[in-house]
């Protein structure tokens, strides 16, 4: 079994939920890294440099 169960993982984040951070709160423990805040305001999605994980923010980013 793979260590990096979110890696090409994609989670869409309301724009009102801005700043994204990784690890969310769903992640679970076995798979906790330091958190890092991912910053979507260039194209409005990001991925995480510890897991992979992509952010996808819906929603009008460009105010954030």
């Amino acid at each position: 079994m793979s260590n990096t169960q979110h890696q090409n993982d994609i989670i869409e984040v309301p724009s009102e939920d801005l700043p994204v951070h990784c690890p969310g709160p769903h992640t679970p423990l076995w798979n906790m890294h330091p958190r890092v805040f991912i910053d979507t305001s260039k194209t409005g999605e990001a991925s995480c440099p510890y897991c992979g994980t992509t952010y996808k923010v819906i929603g009008d980013h460009s105010h954030h």
